[in-house]
């Protein structure tokens, strides 16, 4: 199971992103951003949190740990947005919390090169889950005490919204034209020589026993949560068994390259800045 906390104060909503999380404190004296059960992207967003996150954990890839975290609605009391207030009462129970790198920064592949090993195993991870949210616009890493992070995976394995799409999920061709890493030089086919072997049935396994049952239970057209784990887990072998059909469009991305875009500064994301300046 992940490590589960409890939540012992309400920092500060996120406003980026569509889910409205929080930034939390808790009883093992740690920080997450947290997500909510009740927020408007539904349980599937968190149960895809767990399974890319520990799965990219599992092939060795960098991600902050992932906790659960038992919020109790009245934390949201004195929230004068009436929205979180709602939300927090609604949420009440299990959450999902990412730890809180204190001090992090957006990576930018401009100031921080992470070399091609490391940029085309990301690749060859987003590829395979079907990650279109680690773009220029929004890159999705932390560059924390020198090293980079992934993190917001939610937006990965998309048939979990509409099960209909999953027997397409293996072969679905993946977009990389605007992959941040691009300009990295990713060396695509090593990552795909020593990560592909690791996506087994074991590993997979390990992974979907970390999704609680309650964000499990009651997913339309399966019995139980044990079928929906035996579904994400035929999708994900599957899309390793037929990398023949989307891994040359990548390849194609990575040896087209793109033109670099203009030089940003260095920005704390927007969970570190709390009441609106930067700490």
């Amino acid at each position: 199971m992940l490590r589960h906390v409890t939540a012992t104060r309400y920092v500060t909503p996120l406003r980026e992103g569509g889910s409205l999380p929080g930034l939390m404190e808790a009883d093992d004296l740690g920080t997450y951003a947290v997500k909510f059960v009740a927020a408007g992207q539904g349980r599937s967003v968190l149960v895809n949190e767990i399974v890319a996150g520990e799965l990219a954990r599992g092939l060795g890839l960098p991600v902050p740990e992932l906790v659960t975290v038992e919020v109790d609605g009245d934390l949201g009391r004195t929230e004068p947005d009436q929205e979180v207030q709602e939300l927090l009462q609604r949420s009440a129970g299990r959450n999902l919390g990412t730890d809180f790198l204190p001090g992090a920064l957006d990576l930018d592949p401009l100031a921080f090169d992470v070399g091609p090993e490391c940029a085309g195993q990301v690749l060859w991870f987003d590829a395979l889950v079907g990650n279109v949210d680690r773009s220029w616009r929004n890159a999705n890493m932390l560059l924390w005490h020198r090293s980079p992070y992934l993190i917001d995976h939610g937006a990965t394995l998309t048939f979990a919204h509409d099960w209909s799409a999953a027997e397409r999920f293996p072969a679905k061709p993946f977009d990389a034209g605007d992959h941040v890493l691009l300009g990295a030089h990713p060396d695509l086919g090593a990552a795909d020589a020593a990560l592909a072997p690791l996506v087994t049935g074991e590993l997979l396994d390990r992974v979907l026993a970390l999704v609680p049952d309650e964000w499990l239970t009651g997913e339309p057209g399966f019995d139980g949560p044990g079928a929906v784990r035996a579904a994400y887990r035929e999708a994900l072998l599957g899309r390793v068994a037929r990398r023949e059909a989307w891994l040359p469009g990548v390849a194609e991305a990575v040896a087209a390259g793109r033109p670099r875009p203009v030089r940003r500064e260095p920005r704390r994301p927007s969970w570190l800045r709390i009441g609106g300046a930067a700490r």
